[in-house]
């Protein structure tokens, strides 16, 4: 079986039909000379046959995993699980078209205790290295043995409670470890192979992955967006780089352009002293503007360039995860960012007007845009908001208040319409997501995996609302003095992030300015009267 190799000089360019999406990217960034973490790709191929247990598949992963991590201790000069210089790796997914955080991913593959001395010897920094270690354990034990999140959520609360501090990102190294070993416990009890085979570790990982594709998210996903033809993902392994390292390093996301309403100006999600994780999943809230400036000066303006050169290179809007390490700015991936109907409207004629596609491109990408839903929807005197989050992705959304997919399904069922709401994004509430009129979130980031599913389907979100209790298992929610229950009215703003209790007046108006140039391309080429959603 042949194994792709990206970064350190390789530069193999394979389409996404054999190595995904995410992988096929990956090589095109590390072409163009851009900071990429050298990693390796197993095939979409493959996927099929380790889902159907077949020993021929498991014995072709096994060696393909094993040139692959001989080939990233040559690129980095690390050993895979050493005692020294560790290398430690993620394992991602990706289809060969995007499904925003409906596969699965495990990061610090590779740490055991072994590499978790070797990252302080190498590093002088435990807290770095136990915080690593038990986020694998979180990571592998949610994603390869299935065990129940709440039962790690229970031991961070348990001891950011007994510390005295305002959450993990408080606690000191020596918690840390506490926190890794009551973690590990935890894992014990279902691990099949030993933890502390760093090669086992990978095996398990990679297995997981292929099979997180008959997930329920995941097929529902491919349902709803019409992907049922897909073969599989590949399973992309690449070197790890730090985010949770202090306050000189962090994780984001990065658009090079408002997915929302379409405007020219970079979206930039950042967690200073976090992983990958922590800002996709909207487990978080962002960092303010003024704490990244403080902290990374020169981020804005070199993530800036690299969002241009990326614009150039794809000649669309691209959504960019990245790391910074020390200072040091990583480009983890990259892909064609999910937007809005009327975001793809304006997107496509300013990328007309720049030189960067045709004008029958432009009416390729928005061919099955339905004009008439280009119309904007405004509140017309609606007053104050009852509180302000985060807008994520813009619009009016009117509806009843449901805290769970199930309950947003019984009363779309019923003929009414849904406003979802969360403790956070999780894109297992996707299929909650197709039926809902809007959807809230009391923690979360605009850049969330289900921040982007939102956008994609054109449903008005509005995520980190620090003000906003929900309690999903009451099926209330709380603001303030006021408690509100299920089914009862509520109005989000998308574009401002803010929340009504009630329905409000609405106004609709239309951007005749853009409808009337996409209607002169379209009589110039013939196609007057087509539909023109957005691009997937």
């Amino acid at each position: 079986m042949h194994i792709v190799r990206i970064g350190a000089e390789a530069a193999e360019l394979r389409p996404a039909e054999e190595i995904g999406a995410k992988a096929a990217n990956l090589a095109r960034m590390a072409a163009l000379g851009l900071p990429v973490p050298p990693a390796f790709v197993l095939p979409v191929r493959l996927c099929a046959d380790i889902i159907a247990g077949q020993a021929q598949a498991t014995r072709h992963l096994r060696d393909g995993l094993k040139e692959g991590i001989s080939f990233l201790e040559s690129a980095t000069g690390k050993r895979f699980g050493d005692r020294r210089q560790p290398l430690l790796v993620s394992v991602r997914s990706g289809a060969a078209r995007s499904m925003p955080g409906m596969l699965d991913t495990v990061l610090n593959v590779g740490c055991t205790v072994d590499a978790v001395h070797g990252l302080i010897r190498a590093t002088g920094r435990p807290r770095l290295a136990w915080d690593c270690r038990r986020r694998f354990l979180e990571s592998f034990g949610e994603t390869v043995l299935e065990l129940d999140p709440a039962a790690f959520a229970a031991c961070i609360s348990e001891l950011v409670a007994a510390e005295d501090v305002g959450s993990d990102r408080e606690l000191d190294s020596e918690a840390l470890e506490r926190l890794a070993s009551r973690e590990q416990a935890l894992v014990e009890d279902r691990a099949d192979a030993p933890l502390e085979d760093a090669i086992a570790q990978l095996e398990a990982a990679a297995q997981a992955v292929y099979r997180s594709w008959m997930s329920e998210r995941a097929l529902t996903y491919r349902s709803l967006q019409h992907l049922e033809a897909l073969e599989g993902t590949a399973v992309t392994v690449q070197a790890m780089v730090f985010g949770n390292g202090g306050l000189a390093s962090g994780a984001g996301v990065a658009f090079s352009r408002d997915p929302s309403t379409g405007a020219r100006r970079p979206m930039i999600d950042l967690v200073l002293d976090a992983q990958g994780e922590d800002v996709v999943s909207g487990r978080r809230t962002p960092d303010t503007a003024e704490a990244i400036a403080r902290e990374l000066p020169k981020l804005e303006s070199e993530l800036g360039d690299i969002l241009r050169r990326l614009e150039h290179a794809f000649a669309d809007v691209q959504d960019v995860e990245f790391t910074v390490e020390n200072g040091r700015l990583w480009i983890l991936q990259t892909r064609t960012a999910k937007r809005t109907p009327r975001a793809a409207a304006r997107i496509a004629i300013d990328l007309v007007h720049e030189g960067l596609i045709s004008k029958d491109e432009a009416l390729e990408r928005i061919a099955e845009i339905d004009l008439a839903s280009l119309t904007e929807t405004r509140l017309v005197s609606s007053g104050k908001p009852a509180t302000t989050g985060i807008g994520a992705s813009g619009g009016i959304g009117i509806g009843r208040a449901a805290f769970s997919s199930e309950s947003a399904q019984r009363l779309s069922a019923a003929g009414e319409p849904v406003i979802l709401l969360r403790p956070d994004t999780s894109t297992a509430d996707v299929a909650g997501f197709a039926l809902a009129a809007g959807i809230v979130t009391s923690v979360g980031a605009r850049t969330s995996h289900a921040a982007l599913v939102a956008r994609q389907m054109g449903k008005p979100c509005v995520v980190g609302c620090r003000e906003l209790k929900i309690d999903p298992v009451a099926k209330r929610a709380q603001l303030g003095q006021v408690g509100f229950a299920e089914g009862e009215w509520m109005t989000i703003e998308g574009d401002a992030g803010e929340l009504y209790l009630g329905r409000c007046e609405t106004i609709r108006t239309r951007p005749e300015a853009e409808l009337a140039e996409i209607a002169t391309w379209q009589a110039q080429s013939g196609q007057h009267g087509r539909r023109a959603a957005a691009p997937q």
